[in-house]
């Protein structure tokens, strides 16, 4: 997944922000994804500038749902 998210922020990177967490090596990591209820990982959370979660998705992606996703956030 690595190589078509590098590519998707790439193209989106000004339009949208990512960001990434290493549940493996961070504590608060850890902590900010329990809050949010991700169990499994990659977890994918799509969240619209107003802070709400337009969408989520468990599990390897293509990169096309993915791009759909993007453009759908505000």
């Amino acid at each position: 997944m690595k190589p078509v998210v590098d590519g998707l922020e790439k193209s989106y990177g000004e339009k949208v922000e990512f960001r990434r967490l290493n549940v493996e090596k961070d504590q608060a990591a850890v902590e900010l994804a329990n809050s949010m209820g991700i169990q499994y990982v990659p977890t994918f959370l799509y969240v619209n500038t107003d802070g709400t979660v337009a969408g989520q998705v468990v599990g390897e992606q293509a990169e096309e749902q993915m791009k759909q996703a993007l453009d759908k956030l505000q």
